[in-house]
């Protein structure tokens, strides 16, 4: 009997986010700037021998049972875990199915905006590497979870979410036509990372969101010329180049003045990012002295990030008191996905 665990590292969204998802990125050229934290996605594979294969959701009480065959059927609600072990069967077994039981879970809910699905399939796959013994490097192993996403399940959505859980840390990464990833590793001082997790907060906003709708119209506005939603773009690309800047300065007013415009103009990109649930929270977070805040994913619900100074945070605490929000403890992460097999 062989088990192999992995866990991958949801990401924060700290600049640039929708300049990923093309045809933007394909365009213009994406930029985005996000770091890893300490909330995962996890993933168990084990084998079987009853010629079957088992996917369990254990956080969604959902299971999926077929037997081990070279194609499964997607067309249920384990399909991100279906697509994965058709691809690994597909690309890496030469169309050789086999038997096994995948076990997944995460830290947070569906629908949270830091990346779970993305991060579920890097787990999913990164588990099975181990479990194979497939030589899979980070871009490999990126890449492999968007066409999963993307391609293969036509789910909505743009690039940023698969590399940062691949890659972990804090990463300032170029999107380019033709599936051109560059990631570029910010080698932050750990006073300036302990100074971010002192006056962070992150707030779930009580709503869970499907981002596809707020991704599908951003795409018909790219498409159709929209002039707002391709300027604020555009903005948005510069911003992730200016917050880049500001970490590694330590200049954290900058940091806040940078958030603060890019939530003004990720609002431009599409109608539905914001709502008055949203916008009451960050409200009451900015009169109570923080320093700026912004949903972290598409928009519409799941956490918003607020920044504050560190020394005004139980003030901003106890004004979020007045929402029906959840406070998440994290930290900042510096390591991507990894697996190792249980003895």
């Amino acid at each position: 009997m062989i088990k192999v665990r992995a866990k991958a590292p949801l990401r924060l969204g700290l600049a640039g986010g929708g300049t990923d998802v093309a045809p933007y990125s394909d365009d213009f050229g994406g930029m985005v700037l996000n770091a890893t934290i300490s909330l995962h996605a996890y993933c168990t594979v084990q084998s079987r021998d009853d010629g079957q294969v088992s996917f369990e959701a254990l956080d969604i009480e959902a299971v999926f049972t077929h037997p081990a065959v070279p194609v499964l059927p997607v067309d249920h609600e384990l399909a991100l875990i279906a697509q994965c072990y058709n691809r690994i069967v597909a690309d890496y077994c030469k169309g050789q199915p086999f038997a096994c039981t995948i076990q997944t879970h995460a830290d947070v809910p569906p629908g949270s905006g830091l990346g779970s699905s993305s991060t579920m399939v890097v787990a999913v796959i990164t588990a099975m590497a181990e479990f194979l013994r497939l030589p899979l490097g980070e871009y490999e192993i990126a890449h492999l979870a968007f066409v999963i996403e993307r391609q293969d399940l036509g789910l909505a959505g743009g690039k940023q979410d698969q590399y940062a859980a691949t890659f972990g840390g804090f990463n300032l990464m170029e999107f380019y036509g033709d599936d051109r990833v560059i990631i570029n590793p910010l080698r932050l001082r750990r006073s300036i990372v302990s100074e971010l997790e002192a006056g962070l907060i992150l707030y779930f906003s009580g709503r869970s969101r499907a981002s596809a709708q707020i991704i599908d119209e951003q795409v018909r506005n790219v498409k159709s010329g929209a002039t707002k939603s391709i300027e604020a773009m555009h903005r948005l690309k510069d911003q992730a180049r200016q917050m880049k800047e500001a970490l590694l300065l330590g200049d954290f007013p900058a940091f806040g003045e940078v958030m603060r415009q890019g939530w003004s103009a990720k609002r431009d990109m599409a109608s539905t990012i914001s709502n008055d649930g949203i916008e009451a929270v960050l409200d009451s977070a900015m009169a109570a002295g923080a320093h700026g805040g912004k949903i972290s994913g598409a928009g519409g619900g799941g956490f918003i990030m607020i920044s504050v100074p560190p020394e005004r945070k139980p003030t901003v605490l106890r004004a979020l008191k007045a929402h029906d929000g959840t406070v998440f403890n994290c930290t900042f992460t510096s390591e991507g996905a990894q697996a190792w097999t249980v003895r």
